[in-house]
């Protein structure tokens, strides 16, 4: 009977073709270049300010803590800080902590709209 139907065989595969490494090299370089400007290069950049903020830190300064927290810079050690929250309410903290440094009169001002 199988000379009713003819056999189906498959077509061989085209050959492969060998890709420009020119360009491959071109597109791995230009996405490494768009990576480095749209992330690293801005991280390093919040984290040599936030370096200089903590360097600049000094007894007087009002600061914003990580958690939330306002209060007055009371003492400058050389990892730690002590900020007064409130009255006789005096906290340690370590530099880092700090995420910024408000404008002086802040805490004045927080305090009348309670």
């Amino acid at each position: 009977m199988s000379f009713f139907i003819s056999d189906a065989f498959a077509e061989a595969a085209p050959a492969g073709q060998g890709g420009d490494p020119l360009s491959s090299l071109i597109f791995f370089g230009g996405f490494i270049l768009i990576f480095y400007f749209i992330l690293i290069r801005p991280q390093q950049k919040r984290a040599k300010e936030h370096r200089n903020l903590i360097a600049a830190l000094s007894k007087g300064d009002e600061v914003v803590t990580n958690g939330g927290l306002l209060g007055k810079v009371t003492n400058v050690g050389d990892t730690y800080i002590s900020v007064e929250l409130a009255d006789n309410v005096v906290v340690r903290l370590q530099k880092q902590a700090v995420a910024s440094v408000l404008p002086k009169g802040s805490l004045k001002a927080t305090e009348k709209e309670k």
